[in-house]
């Protein structure tokens, strides 16, 4: 547990949540380690490297934040990872926000807040019909391919709503 918080520390005073360099959010580790910017693809991976370098399993995480409020559009994809601790099982981490939110670091080392929405989990994913062309680097927007190649000319738009208990969505 020492270990795994202080790469989480490391993680969060080495890198800067920026998206203004091109090449962030694929979670290239050596990318971020060479610039120290990114997005929270990119902190993870660092976690995740560091953590298994030194032993410690962790795995990659990706989803969304569900905004406050009974509906809305929801900007994007957000991913966090976890760690294996004995005894306790997989621990959250979420270094980005905790960067962007430095008052609340220790909430996002083991914290599972409610607002997250799970979509997938892992990286460099195989389909299945398998797909074609090389692993998905990470499985949020969906994968289509035309005649075998991968096709990036889909338009996601993401939102969310409350429904009243008994009402069908």
């Amino acid at each position: 547990m020492d270990k795994a918080r202080g790469i989480y520390e490391a993680v969060i005073h080495q890198v800067a949540y920026d998206k203004s360099v091109p090449g962030w959010g694929r979670g290239d580790t050596r990318r971020v380690c060479l610039i120290g910017k990114g997005n929270c693809t990119d902190f993870h991976s660092l976690f995740i490297s560091m953590a298994r370098a030194s032993q410690i399993p962790s795995r990659f995480k990706i989803g969304v934040l569900i905004p406050q409020g009974a509906s809305g559009m929801i900007p994007g994809y957000h991913c966090w990872a976890e760690f294996y601790e004995q005894g306790q099982g997989w621990v959250p981490v979420d270094a980005s926000e905790a960067w962007k939110h430095p008052e609340l670091a220790d909430y996002y080392f083991g914290a599972r807040d409610g607002n997250r929405l799970l979509i997938s989990v892992g990286r460099d994913i195989q389909l299945v019909p398998r797909q074609r062309g090389e692993p998905v680097n990470i499985f949020f927007y969906p994968h289509v391919e035309v005649d075998g190649r991968k096709f990036d000319g889909v338009q996601t738009e993401f939102r969310f709503r409350e429904l009243q208990p008994g009402r069908k969505a």
